[in-house]
């Protein structure tokens, strides 16, 4: 068997030996050490005695009694008193510091928490419901904080430092996370990670969240369906990458997708898909590639469907093009408060690609390049809502028309604080609405009439 430790520095006595409890027989004059010191120590133990070239070769079962074997070594000749449950709590909480993300691990396990904010050594929020709230969840020191954050960062080939202190990177699961730590993290390393569910949710559990209305849903499958470029708006947390997932269900199997990200996160359903991920500059400054640089590769590999999971910058240009040359629903993400405003910040990251682009050309392109804009909220109550789904119509002089398909009508707060409203059609039939039927992803007409009759949500 592979030892997990190196054999000089440990005992090699049996491993199996009994933990540590109230009947252990110790020295009289002990003292009691506190918890939170034991398990410092047991970790710097664990750290000097690890022989890291062996973990991945060692089974979890045989480390758990090697360091349950230490654990107990240790606390013997320390001569320190300690219950068979708070021991195995100890072994758990040590086994997570080698193999997981020490004290983040339980968190990560809670499906109940969708974000983990990391406000320093002791000073750690998550969120439930969309709601924050505060945990007992502490480190021990920033150096054992800087030590996950690497451990993150690194499993991902990236690389943070005094000379880059900040970076995106992301979990094994997929979940997003950022880092930033000193000298830009006045008061010390800071760790935000959005989790993301090991089962993506489908447009029916949106619609069990009250997210948005059945016939909304319906129009939005039609949409995919029928390959209208999309266009998903939104604020920080309010659900747009969620959003994307859930169409993406709707995209046909035979589809050749290729995906572009900062962080790779979508969790597309479909077999033929290819992922791309950005890199950052090398510590000389040199190898980064852009979602730009990403975007004119993916236009050599044959995509039907280009994702792009948020367009930041002048890659908003390539996206552009890559919808106006034949790769029909593509679908993108951005950052903004209302679908008029996503439409102007597009604008603005089209011209950022420098050169004298005419503003009636670049809005020429965008009426021409996209079909459905959504925009998506999170609400006082923490939930996330569609706020419009609004169909783009042509240009008329330089003014991007935009007509609202469906809204969400918002009808005030109850006394729990729940946001109450319901999402209406506007009775505007859509433009698309012909196209749709001709691709055979034919609408009843009574999808977009006024339902005044409406239930709240």
């Amino acid at each position: 068997m592979f030892r997990a430790f190196n054999t000089q520095q440990v005992d090699d006595s049996p491993a199996e030996q009994e933990p540590v409890t109230a009947r252990t027989k110790v020295a009289p004059a002990a003292k009691k050490l506190p918890q939170a010191s034991i398990k410092s120590q047991l970790h710097q133990l664990l750290l000097e005695q690890l022989n890291l070239t062996m973990l991945d070769k060692v089974s979890q079962d045989d480390l758990r009694r090697e360091i349950t074997s230490l654990a107990a070594k240790f606390l013997q000749e320390q001569g320190q008193l300690m219950p068979a449950d708070a021991f195995l709590i100890l072994i758990d909480e040590l086994l997570n510091e080698v193999l997981g993300l020490g004290p983040l691990e339980p968190l990560l396990a809670d499906p109940s928490i969708s974000d983990i904010l990391v406000n320093g050594v002791d000073h750690v929020f998550v969120e439930r419901s969309g709601l924050l709230e505060r945990t007992n969840v502490r480190f021990q020191s920033e150096r054992h904080l800087l030590r996950i954050i690497d451990k993150i960062v690194s499993s991902v080939g990236r690389r943070i430092d005094e000379s880059q202190p900040w970076v995106d990177a992301r979990l094994e699961d997929g979940s997003r996370v950022n880092a930033i730590i000193r000298p830009c993290a006045i008061d010390g390393p800071s760790l935000s990670i959005r989790k993301f569910s090991k089962t993506p949710l489908h447009m029916e559990k949106l619609l069990e969240h009250g997210a948005l209305s059945k016939p909304a849903a319906t129009f939005l499958e039609a949409a995919v369906k029928g390959r209208m470029n999309m266009l998903i708006s939104g604020g920080t947390g309010s659900g747009k990458t969620t959003m994307l997932n859930a169409l993406s269900a709707f995209i046909d199997p035979r589809h050749r997708m290729v995906t572009i990200e900062d962080a790779a996160e979508l969790q597309l359903q479909q077999e033929h898909v290819v992922r791309l991920e950005t890199r950052p500059a090398n510590s000389e400054g040199n190898g980064r590639i852009t979602q730009r640089d990403l975007l004119v590769n993916a236009l050599r590999m044959r995509p039907d469907r280009i994702m792009v999971g948020e367009v930041r910058g002048n890659e908003a240009f390539d996206m552009l093009q890559a919808m106006n040359t034949g790769h029909d629903g593509s679908m993108t993400t951005i950052h903004a408060n209302t679908a008029r405003d996503a439409i102007s910040r597009l604008e603005q990251m089209v011209t950022m690609v420098g050169g004298d682009f005419p503003m009636q050309a670049v809005r020429s392109q965008i009426a021409a390049g996209l079909q459905i804009v959504l925009q998506l909220n999170r609400m006082s109550d923490g939930r996330r809502k569609v706020m419009s789904i609004s169909e783009i119509v042509g240009l008329e002089g330089d003014v991007v028309m935009m007509q609202d398909i469906f809204v969400f009508k918002k009808m005030g707060v109850d006394e729990n604080g729940d946001v109450k409203g319901r999402m209406m059609a506007t009775g505007i039939r859509p433009k698309c609405f012909d196209a749709l039927a001709a691709s055979g992803v034919p609408l009843g007409i009574d999808a977009f009439q006024i339902d005044e009759t409406g239930g709240l949500a």
